[in-house]
C-alpha cells in the first residue's frame, strides 16, 4: 500500500481527497501543527520547519494546499519550492492540482500556479499535474459575495464551468494511485454557466430579490476570461454535477445557506 502525503488536507479538495484514499492507500495530512492524530504529520510549508522528517518514507505527495492570498500570490511558489526541497534525494511521486488557464490568463494568482507547475517539472522528480475550472464552492463564495448589495453587478460576456470538488477529488485519488503521467487533461464542470444565470438561480433559491446588471470589466485579464481560456471546452475530461444540483442541496429551506470558506485578506 502507498504512502500520501496530503498537503492542504484539511482543505476543501484536500479533506475529499483524503476520503477517497482512506483504505486504498497510507494517508497522511501535513499540518503546521502537533496531533495526537497518527495520521496527522507536523511540518510547515511556510518556514520549512518539519518538512524532511514529513517526506520521509512517503511515495506519493499529493500537493492541495493553495494559500489563496490573491494580494500575495507567490506565497504558493515560496511553499511548493520548500516542499520539493524537502524531498532530497527521495524521488516521491508529486501529483499537483492547478488551474484551467493559467498558462493563458495574465492574474498574478494564476501566474503563481503556472510557477509551481514549472518548479515541480523541473524538480527531476516524478509527477503528475491535474488543471481544473473552479469548484462549485468558489463559485458560491463569490455569489455570496456578489448578492450582499442592493444590486447584483456580474461581469459583462464572463461565463464559468464550475465543478465539483468531490469528482476532482476522486480524479485526483485516480493520479495518485497510479503512474507518474505528466500534464493530464484538464477537467471542468458540466456546463458552461453565464454569471448572471448563476446570481439569479442562487437569489432564486435564497428567497432574495435583487436587480442584476451587467458591468464591461476592462483589461487583459478580464479579457482572457471573457476568451474562455479558463474553461474546458475541446480534450479534456468533465465532471457530471452541475451547480445546480450542488446548490440545491447547500440552500436550506429557509434561503439560508453557510459560506463554503473564507479568502485569505
Amino acid at each position: 500500500m502507498s504512502v500520501v502525503l496530503v498537503t492542504g488536507g484539511t482543505g476543501v479538495l484536500g479533506r475529499a481527497l483524503v476520503q477517497q484514499l482512506n483504505g486504498r492507500a497510507d494517508v497522511r495530512v501535513l499540518s503546521r501543527r502537533a496531533s495526537d492524530d497518527p495520521s496527522v504529520v507536523q511540518g510547515d510549508l511556510d518556514t520549512g520547519a518539519g518538512l524532511e522528517a514529513a517526506v520521509a518514507g512517503v511515495d506519493v505527495i499529493a500537493h492541495c494546499a493553495s494559500a489563496a492570498d490573491y494580494r500575495r500570490p507567490r506565497h504558493d511558489v515560496e511553499q511548493t519550492r520548500r516542499l520539493l526541497l524537502a524531498t532530497g534525494g527521495r524521488r516521491p511521486h508529486v501529483v499537483y492540482i492547478s488551474i484551467v488557464g493559467v498558462d493563458k490568463i495574465p492574474f498574478g494568482y494564476y501566474k503563481a500556479k503556472l510557477e509551481c507547475e514549472d518548479l515541480i517539472e523541473d524538480s527531476g522528480l516524478p509527477w503528475t499535474v491535474l488543471r481544473t475550472t473552479q469548484f462549485h464552492d468558489l463559485a458560491l463564495f463569490f455569489l455570496q459575495l456578489m448578492t450582499k448589495l442592493p444590486v447584483v453587478v456580474v461581469p459583462k460576456g464572463f461565463q464559468g464551468q464550475p465543478v465539483d470538488v468531490g469528482e476532482v477529488a476522486a480524479r485526483m485519488a485516480e493520479l495518485v494511485l497510479g503512474e507518474p503521467a505528466g500534464r493530464v487533461p484538464d477537467m471542468g464542470g458540466p456546463r458552461i454557466e453565464d454569471s448572471a444565470d448563476l446570481a439569479r438561480a442562487y437569489l432564486e433559491l435564497t428567497k432574495r430579490r435583487r436587480p442584476v446588471v451587467h458591468v464591461p470589466m476592462p483589461g487583459k485579464v478580464m479579457a482572457g476570461f471573457r476568451a474562455g481560456h479558463h474553461m474546458v471546452t475541446g480534450d479534456g475530461t468533465h465532471g457530471q454535477r452541475t451547480f445546480a444540483d450542488y446548490l440545491r442541496e447547500k440552500v436550506r429551506p429557509d434561503g439560508s445557506v453557510d459560506a463554503p470558506y473564507t479568502l485569505r485578506r
